[in-house]
């Protein structure tokens, strides 16, 4: 599938899908000149490498 079909998929944006997969976080997505293709068994990373890190006053 394509980045557009996995972030609808998924309700991300297509430019997380992307970073996800530059990242290498999809298994099995592989680069074809500018596009990312993604197995259609391909699930969402469930990891979140974002952390929370505020600071109350």
């Amino acid at each position: 599938m394509t980045v557009q079909e996995a972030a609808e998929k998924w309700g991300v944006t297509p430019r997380q899908v992307q970073i996800l997969c530059k990242e290498n976080r999809i298994e099995g997505a592989a680069r074809m000149s500018r596009i990312w293709v993604i197995p259609e068994s391909a699930e969402k990373p469930t990891t979140d490498k974002r952390t929370q890190s505020r600071r109350t006053k």
